[in-house]
């Protein structure tokens, strides 16, 4: 009985990595949520706003 269960272990273990990597695989979802995607859009263009101005002032 003590070599069954010495070797579940590593079936149990191959099982569990056949899961894992399944999963982590898998395709990724498609966010497609337009006001997640504008508010990024207006957090790109605020970066850039930010970094023209300090470029500007970097100058003086």
């Amino acid at each position: 009985m003590a070599a069954l269960a010495w070797l579940m272990i590593p079936v149990v273990a191959a099982v569990a990595a056949m899961i894992w990597a399944g999963w982590a695989a898998r395709t990724p979802r498609a966010t497609g949520d337009p006001a997640s995607l504008a508010e990024h859009q207006r957090f790109r263009a605020a970066m850039e706003r930010s970094t023209v101005a300090a470029s500007k002032g970097h100058g003086q």
